[in-house]
């Protein structure tokens, strides 16, 4: 003899429950209904050209996505090296705590641009004060 786990017995309470029936009358109606015979036959939703295709599309897709992702990553790279560079020009001789530091307190100021630029391009989705891509 078999008896369910603590789990099952829970879930299973809970859809009796939510079908106004008794764990019981449940667990009879499951049963008979998995004893029903049917067709297991299956058929394709869809070609296998089409399912080519779709793979192709989305291929495409995720290599102009990777290349977009890449130019956004050297943007980044280029702001933070423009950064650095422009606060060693204006104070010669800076350690790199001080530069780091500099980054640090900047990087905010950039954050906001490339979201906006996002935003702009549509890369970014903002509502109500929150962002989805």
């Amino acid at each position: 003899m078999t008896y369910p786990t603590k789990e099952q017995h829970a879930r299973w309470k809970k859809e009796a429950e939510q079908m106004d029936m008794s764990l019981s009358e449940f667990i009879q109606a499951m049963t008979e209904a998995g004893m029903k015979k049917f067709d297991v036959d299956v058929e394709m939703d869809e070609s296998l050209d089409e399912v080519r295709r779709q793979r192709n599309d989305l291929k495409s897709e995720l290599d102009r996505t990777r290349d977009r992702l890449s130019d956004l990553e050297e943007q980044v790279q280029s702001k933070e090296r423009a950064e650095i560079k422009s606060f060693v020009e204006d104070n010669p001789g800076a350690n790199l705590q001080e530069i780091s530091q500099r980054v640090v307190e900047t990087a905010a100021d950039r954050a906001i641009e490339q979201v906006n630029q996002m935003v702009t391009i549509g890369e970014l989705q903002y509502e109500n004060g929150e962002y989805y891509i």
